[in-house]
Formats: C-alpha cells, structure tokens, sequence
C-alpha cells in the first residue's frame, strides 16, 4: 500500500471519529470520499507531506482563506488549525516583532518581506518540500523583494484602485487627484492603509510612491490633511460592507473587495487612476520559529494545491498567482473561471500593469511615514 493510500485511510479513521465524538454530521459520502461541513468533497494531497504535528498557527489577514480549505485540510491531514487575523502589515509586524508568537505562517504584503528578513523573524523556506511551487506563474515569482523566493511563496495579488457606485456617483473619478473634489466629500471610505493613501498622494504630487524625502513627505501630509475630512471611514476589513450598504458611494480599495462589491451590485466600476495604478502582492512565509513546520509545510502544499485553491475565484477573488488553479478552474468551473478572466477588476488589463507601482521597503524612513498616519488621522 502506498504512503498517500495509507494516509487516506488514517484520515477517514479520524474523520468518522471526530465525527462521532462531535456528534457531527458525517463526514464521508457514500463514495468513502472526505466532505467539508459545506457539502464540498476534499480532494486528496497532490503532493504527499509526512506530518507528526497536530496543529498549525496561522497569522493571516482578515476574510482571506475559504472556509472549505482549512476544513478539507484538517479533516485530510487531522491537523487542527488555529488562526488570528490581522488587519494591516503594522499591526502583523508589531505583534511578531515584539516575540513571544507560537505562529508559524504569516501573509506579509511584499514590501515587509525584506524588512521580516533584516529582523531575522523568517526562515528560509525548503524548495525540495514545496512542489506546489511548478504550478504558479512564473510572473509572480522571482521578484525583486524575495529573489529565488527564498523566503516566500505568493499567494494572492492584486491592485489598489478607485471603486464608483455609478447608481450614486454622476462624475466618475478617473484619477487620484479627483478624490479632493469637494462633491465626494463625506461619501468615501478608504483602506486604512498608510502607505497606500500616503503613497497615491505622493503620485498626485508627481513624486515617487515610495519617496524617502522629507519635504516631498511633508508636502504628502499637507494635501492629505485637506482630504482625510472627506473619509467617512477608514476600513480595511471589509470596505466593500460599507459600499454594498449605501454607507459610502466611492472610495480607494483592494481589486477583490471592489469584485465582490461588484457582485452585489453591478453598478460598482473600478477605475484605474491615471497617475498609475499601486500594484501588490501577499505572500506566504515561515517564521523562524515556527513549531510546526511540518504541518507548515503541508498546510502550503496542499492550501495552494490547483484542485482546491480555485477556490479563492469564488470566495475572495483577488488576481490569482497560480497557473494551475486557474487552469483547473478552466475545465472544472467553467462559468466561475470566465467571469475572472474577463472581468478587467480581477484580470488587470496589459495597459494599466505598464503604468503601475509596486510598494518599496522605505527603511529609515519608516518612521517619518508612520508619524504623517498619526497626524493625518488624529490618533
């Protein structure tokens, strides 16, 4: 018997007991294969990890990770998963900075990979114990933050980007600038992100969005103070809950808060500002103590793996990395994969990737970035 017939068999044993010790539905069908509490059936590991750990620490950000994954990955392996969730890098980086953590997977946006890496709070990951790696787009590897992906493993990307109820909004923002327009005033909201609302300030400047300069910083702080007044609300949990509500009417936001708004609602456009759009990247990463580095490890396989992870197209569909997931999705979900690749939210058309930005670590000036997000928001 095979090692991935052997491990079948162990997590059907466990599924029906922790179903009857839970009292629980069933957690097989009639076809011996393991189903989510949602009804979706878990396919087996593509790629076969040996695991002795019986749970794994994920410090993830919010609404990001498809109930059905972390369901079909403790029920398939018989690792429990505990996960807290962030709302920002700072507040992810302050907690792991300030140790003591028993996490062993963070989502760092690309940016804070090099300053995780300085800070010696990652481990380099081990290529031999990541096959998934062949499935992901070429596009999104090797870059400049993390070369070789020596550290990290992509996970999701994206841009950030104007978001219009077109029901509510008569003229339509087409560039950064136009967000000081006193008619949006009080009917926006914003990620409360500061180097995205720093940084897209900048660019309304013509300066660099990731300018270390004093004055030109200043100067950033100077125009965002005429505009935080006009922010009804700061959030970067769900911005699209105020949209789909009627809360706010515009506003700057992520590619997959805006498609789901979308969804609701089609009269919800993004609109790629003409000062360039900010593109970004999340990623996974080990941290250098993690104590389950097992279970980390199939936890990345298996999570990313292409049979599972097109689940991301229907629960939080952000710009995928991974070729394999796409072309799964292709030939298995047919309806859902065109709806992606023909929307220009999730699928980014070629003229606004050439002029776009990606966030840089600032180093030294850091601090002059965390201070003008004090002042501006009052806190």
């Amino acid at each position: 018997m095979s090692k991935l017939s052997k491990l079948f068999l162990l997590t059907l044993v466990l599924a029906l007991s922790l179903s009857a010790c839970s009292g629980q539905s069933q957690t097989t069908n009639e076809n011996g294969e393991i189903v989510a509490p949602s009804g979706f059936v878990c396919p087996l590991p593509e790629h076969e990890i040996e695991v002795t750990s019986e749970e794994l620490n994920i410090f993830v950000w919010t609404e990001y990770i498809p109930d059905d994954i972390i369901d079909c990955f403790q029920l398939v392996y018989g690792v429990t998963v505990n996960r807290d969730e962030y709302s920002s890098n700072e507040e992810m980086y302050a907690k792991l900075n300030a140790g003591g953590s028993s996490y062993d997977i963070a989502q760092p946006t690309d940016y804070w990979v090099p300053l995780m890496i300085r800070q010696g709070l990652l481990q380099a990951l081990d290529h031999e114990k990541l096959p998934v790696l062949a499935s992901f787009d070429p596009n999104y590897l090797n870059l400049s933050f993390d070369p070789n992906n020596q550290y990290s493993l992509p996970y999701q990307a994206g841009t950030y980007g104007i978001v219009v109820n077109t029901d509510k909004v008569e003229n339509i923002p087409q560039s950064w600038a136009d967000l000081w327009k006193p008619e949006y005033a009080g009917r926006m909201v914003f990620l409360d992100d500061n180097r995205a609302t720093i940084g897209l300030t900048l660019l309304t400047l013509g300066y660099d969005l990731n300018s270390t300069d004093p004055a030109q910083l200043d100067e950033a702080k100077n125009k965002l103070l005429e505009l935080v007044p006009g922010i009804k609300i700061f959030d970067s949990d769900s911005p699209k809950t105020a949209l789909i509500a009627g809360d706010v009417d515009l506003g700057m936001t992520w590619t997959g808060e805006a498609y789901l708004a979308y969804r609701e609602n089609p009269a919800f456009i993004y609109v790629y500002p003409t000062e360039g759009t900010i593109r970004w990247q999340d990623n996974y990463v080990l941290l250098k103590d993690a104590p389950h580095a097992d279970a980390a490890y199939a936890w990345l396989n298996y999570s990313m793996q292409s049979s599972i992870f097109w689940k991301m197209l229907a629960d939080f569909p952000y710009t995928m990395p991974s070729t394999g997931a796409l072309e799964y999705a292709k030939t298995n979900q047919t309806e859902l994969y065109e709806a992606y690749f023909n929307s220009p939210i999730t699928n980014t058309p070629a003229e606004f990737l050439t002029n776009s930005y990606y966030f840089e670590d600032v180093g030294d000036a850091t601090p002059l970035y965390d201070q003008i997000w004090v002042e501006i928001k009052g806190e």
